[in-house]
């Protein structure tokens, strides 16, 4: 193997890594809220709060450094940002660890920071396939890369919520430090790849704003853009919500257990888009609309769990006994909401991956870089709009279950209006 194509792997490795890292991060930072929350130092809404400021720090340097971040790696070896975003991870991270001597609010700076090493590692992982594999293995590639980095988010935010509910706060930072060290040496092995100094930051962040513009003004391409950051917005709010859901409605004992939930969403997504796959052909928008309705249906059935009294139904705790006799439970399962998790999951992929085959087969295939950059500022955009939505519900005096009906309501009105037309002839950017 020549030292370009040992590139793969370790991209693939430290990718894994890294998406790892960023996950299980911040079910560290938010898990320590349900333990201050059970020891009585903060109420229920101060953990709302600051569960819904700290998951959307990470979506702020994405939606602020957009622009730059594809300049750079653009003008400079794409190799560079990959160690670089990782070593600025590391930093973040090793301030995120001041908190344990100097308070809890230190995590937000470095989370912060951990964002911004996400921000410029984010186009490299991507932008650099075609530099390291020949165009026939790309679309596996790419594949792959999403896969990993699918199993990385699952994995990553399971570790960190079992982390913070049995390690100490010092260890939990020793074992972060470590996968990003681990993915940082991964990048070190690799061959640099090539660099166009010719690039300019003025040209490219103009390059960005216009094609932003070319495709929000489009007759498809616009309605379709919304439609996958509606998904971003649900999943994002979905996310933060499911901390105080799971402790207020559903009495979960631990960080670990809440994680869970994330857990059956993401396997209703999975088998959401491989339905899509085979029920859907590339372009053809005319039935997605009713499983954006589906979702808004969904979510309205998970926002009844607590009105009605379902956050016990045919409950079933696997529990193990200590030595002074006390239960510790190991896993939670209350079929009905599991059901209904899935159930929204599948109508999220049904929603989306239409859509996001849409807007990659009929955006200009000389752009369709700038089109993935345009997708994740809106998708981003989406993400920090969920956390504004999620936090004047808190400050509403909405219970974690209205949230879903809020979410549910907004789906509905959004997916109403979505109107896709026909796609005829020729339109891609259109």
């Amino acid at each position: 193997m020549t030292p370009k194509e040992r590139n793969y792997p370790l991209l693939l490795a430290s990718q894994f890594l890294g998406a790892f890292g960023d996950n299980a991060i911040l079910a560290v930072i938010v898990g320590q809220l349900t333990l201050l929350q059970k020891l009585g130092q903060i109420t229920s809404e101060e953990l709302r709060s600051r569960n819904t400021i700290y998951t959307s720090i990470l979506f702020v340097p994405y939606v602020l450094l957009a622009p730059l971040a594809g300049f750079l790696n653009d003008r400079y070896s794409k190799t560079r940002w990959l160690r670089g975003g990782n070593l600025i991870k590391i930093l973040g991270t090793a301030i995120c660890a001041l908190s344990i001597w100097f308070g809890y609010s230190w995590q937000g700076l470095g989370y912060f920071i951990v964002g911004i090493g996400s921000t410029l590692y984010g186009p490299a992982k991507y932008g650099i396939l075609p530099e390291i594999l020949p165009r026939e293995k790309l679309v596996r590639a790419n594949g792959a890369v999403e896969l990993l980095t699918l199993l990385a988010i699952l994995s990553g935010g399971i570790a960190g919520a079992v982390l913070v509910d049995r390690l100490p706060l010092v260890a939990c930072y020793g074992v972060l430090l470590a996968i990003y060290i681990g993915s940082f040496l991964l990048n070190l092995l690799m061959q640099s790849t090539p660099y166009d100094a010719s690039v300019r930051l003025s040209v490219s962040v103009q390059e960005f704003t216009a094609h932003f513009r070319s495709m929000l003004s489009g007759v498809r391409l616009g309605p379709i853009l919304i439609g996958t950051t509606l998904f971003w917005v649900c999943g994002a709010a979905m996310k933060i919500n499911f901390q105080p859901w799971g402790l207020d409605v559903l009495k979960l004992p631990d960080n670990t257990q809440i994680a869970l939930l994330g857990l059956w969403l993401m396997v209703g997504v999975m088998i959401g888009s491989v339905l899509a796959g085979r029920w859907f052909q590339v372009g053809d928008l005319r039935r997605t609309r009713r499983f954006g309705f589906a979702l808004s249906v969904s979510l309205a059935l998970v926002f009844l769990v607590g009105p009605l009294g379902m956050g016990n139904l045919g409950r079933f705790d696997w529990t193990s006994i200590h030595a002074d006799g006390t239960k510790h439970v190991l896993l939670a399962v209350i079929p009905a909401v599991m059901m209904l998790l899935i159930g929204a999951g599948v109508a999220s992929g049904l929603f989306l991956i239409p859509l996001n085959a849409a807007l990659q087969a009929e955006s200009d295939p000389q752009k369709l870089g700038k089109t993935i950059a345009v997708q994740n500022f809106c998708d981003n955009c989406g993400m920090i709009l969920s956390g504004m939505l999620v936090f004047a519900c808190v400050k509403a005096g909405l219970n974690a279950s209205a949230v879903f009906l809020v979410l549910a309501l907004l789906v509905l009105g959004v997916v109403a209006w979505l109107r896709i037309p026909h796609r005829t002839g020729n339109t891609a950017n259109a």
